[in-house]
C-alpha cells in the first residue's frame, strides 16, 4: 500500500516535486498513516484470512467495505489533525492504485500458488484417522502450497507381508514405495507406530532432501487445534509441551492486575449506565452471579450484568442461552449483543480468579458432564480460566457435546502452544469480533 501512495505522489507532482513532499513535508509519515488504517480495515474485514482468498467475488466487496471504512476513519482523522492531511489528488490516485494492486496481486498469488510445480509434493504415509483428514483438508485448501500426490497406508512386502523383512529390504521396499511420487514431504500418520514405522527407511530418504513430518503436528498447524482422537496419555505426561513455565505465570498475573485496574476505571462511567439501565428495565439484581469451575476445578462466582429475567433458570439447572432466548431482557439483549454484559468480570480477572485469556469457565453441571464423556476434560483446568480464548476466537458458541469436544481441541492448542505473542493474538481476534458483534447470543 505504500508503494501505491509513493506511486501516487509521483504521478501527481512529478519525481523531483515528489521527493521533497516525501522528505520535507512528513509525507512519508502521512503516507504510512494511511497504508496502516487501510491494513488494519483489511484485517477486520477477514482480507486476510485464506479462505476468502478463493472468491474473488467477495475479495471484492471485502475491498469496497475496506475503501468505505478507511476514508470515513481518515475523515476523522483529518478533522482532528489537519497536519497530517495527505493531498487530495495523491490519495484518490492511491487509493484506487492500491485497490487495484490489491485485488491483482491477490489473484496472482492464487495461480501461482496452484501451479503445480510451485507446490510441495506431499505423500501421506499412515493408515490413521488423521491421514484421511489431511488428504481431506489439504487437498481443499489449495493456498497452503502443499499439493497431496498420493497416500501409502503402509509398505508394500515382497513377501506378502507373512514374514519379517530385514532392514535392507524393509529400505528397499519404501524406497521404490515413494519414489514414483517425486515427493518433497512425507507426512507420517500411522495410528500405531509400534511394529509399523521404518525408522531407517524414513531416515534415508531424510538423507536425500526428504522433508518427514509428523501428521499430528501438521494437523495442528494448518487447523489450530489438537486431535483428540490420536491424542495419548503420554504426550500430555512426556512432552515439553502442556507446561505453563513460572515465568509465563507471573507476567499473566501481572498483567491481569494492570489491564483489569485500567479496564475498571476506563468503563466504570458505561458500566454505571448499565446498572441503571437493567435496573429500570425489569426487576432483580443488577449483578448476576454463578459458581462456575476454575483452576485445578475449584469453584469461583463469576459476575456479569443480567441480562435475563430473574429466576429464569430454576436451581442450578442454567440452560445453554439461544440466538432468539425468551429469558433475555430487553436490555440485556442489546448488553449481551455489544458484550458489555461480560465487564463485571473484571473484577474476577482483578481477584484472581480469572485471567484476560484461558479456556472459558463453564457451570458445574455443564463442566461435569462433559468431564464425563469427553477424554482430557481436566487438562482445561490446569491453567485458569480466561475471559476470552483460543476455543472463543475460532469455535464461538458450544452447546452440545461434539461443540465441546471440538472446543476442548482448540483449548489443548492453547495449552500446548501458551505464550506471550498467542496471547496478543488472541485479544486481537477477541477485538476484532467484539468490533464486528459476531457470535453473541
Amino acid at each position: 500500500m505504500t508503494l501505491a501512495f509513493v506511486s501516487a505522489a509521483v504521478a501527481r507532482l512529478g519525481a523531483s516535486d515528489a521527493a521533497v513532499m516525501l522528505r520535507y513535508e512528513q509525507g512519508f509519515l502521512r503516507i504510512v498513516i494511511i497504508s496502516a488504517a487501510l491494513v488494519t480495515c483489511m484485517y477486520y474485514c477477514d482480507l486476510y484470512d485464506s479462505s476468502i482468498l478463493r472468491n474473488q467475488r467477495e475479495i471484492m466487496t471485502r475491498l469496497i467495505q475496506v475503501l468505505g471504512v478507511a476514508c470515513i476513519l481518515l475523515a476523522i482523522l483529518y478533522y482532528l489533525y489537519p497536519s497530517l492531511e495527505l493531498e487530495r489528488g495523491i490519495l484518490v490516485i492511491g487509493l484506487s492504485l492500491g485497490a487495484v494492486m490489491l485485488f491483482f496481486w491477490r489473484r496472482l498469488f492464487l495461480m501461482v500458488n496452484a501451479l503445480p510445480q510451485f507446490a510441495e509434493r506431499t505423500l501421506i504415509f499412515g493408515d490413521s484417522a488423521i491421514a484421511e483428514l489431511l488428504a481431506s483438508e489439504l487437498r481443499t485448501r489449495p493456498e497452503l502450497g502443499i499439493r497431496v500426490v498420493g497416500q501409502l497406508k503402509g509398505l508394500e512386502k515382497s513377501n506378502g507381508g507373512q514374514a519379517a523383512i530385514s532392514l535392507d529390504e524393509e529400505v528397499e521396499a519404501l524406497l521404490s514405495s515413494v519414489t514414483p511420487y517425486k515427493p518433497d514431504r512425507v507426512i507420517v500418520a500411522f495410528s500405531e507406530r509400534r511394529g509399523k514405522l521404518p525408522v531407517e527407511a524414513l531416515l534415508q530418504l531424510k538423507s536425500v532432501g526428504v522433508q518427514i513430518q509428523d501428521g499430528a503436528n501438521l494437523y495442528e498447524e494448518i487447523t489450530g487445534k489438537v486431535h483428540i482422537e490420536t491424542l495419548r496419555a503420554s504426550c500430555l505426561l512426556f512432552s515439553s509441551e502442556f507446561r505453563v513455565s513460572r515465568p509465563l505465570l507471573v507476567y499473566k498475573r501481572a498483567a491481569s492486575l494492570v489491564l483489569s485496574s485500567i479496564g475498571l476505571i476506563l468503563t466504570f462511567p458505561l458500566m454505571v449506565l448499565a446498572a441503571v439501565a437493567i435496573r429500570l428495565d425489569s426487576a432483580g439484581p443488577v449483578i448476576f452471579r454463578q459458581k462456575r469451575v476454575g483452576h485445578g476445578g475449584e469453584l469461583f462466582t463469576v459476575y456479569k450484568f443480567r441480562t435475563m429475567f430473574d429466576r429464569a433458570d430454576d436451581g442450578d439447572n442454567h440452560r445453554p442461552a439461544e440466538v432468539s432466548d425468551v429469558r433475555f431482557t430487553r436490555v440485556g439483549r442489546w448488553l449481551r449483543r455489544t458484550r458489555i454484559d461480560e465487564l463485571p468480570q473484571l473484577i474476577n480477572i482483578l481477584r484472581g480468579d480469572m485471567q484476560f485469556v484461558g479456556p472459558r469457565p463453564f457451570v458445574i453441571n455443564q463442566e461435569q458432564e462433559c468431564v464425563e464423556k469427553i477424554p482430557f476434560y481436566r487438562q482445561r483446568w490446569v491453567v485458569k480460566p480466561g475471559a476470552t480464548g483460543w476455543a472463543q476466537v475460532n469455535r464461538g458458541y458450544n452447546v452440545t457435546i461434539d461443540d465441546n469436544k471440538e472446543k476442548l481441541a482448540y483449548d489443548l492448542f492453547y495449552l500446548k502452544n501458551i505464550s506471550v505473542g498467542l496471547d496478543l493474538l488472541i485479544l486481537l481476534q477477541t477485538l476484532k469480533i467484539l468490533l464486528l458483534g459476531r457470535g453473541s447470543r
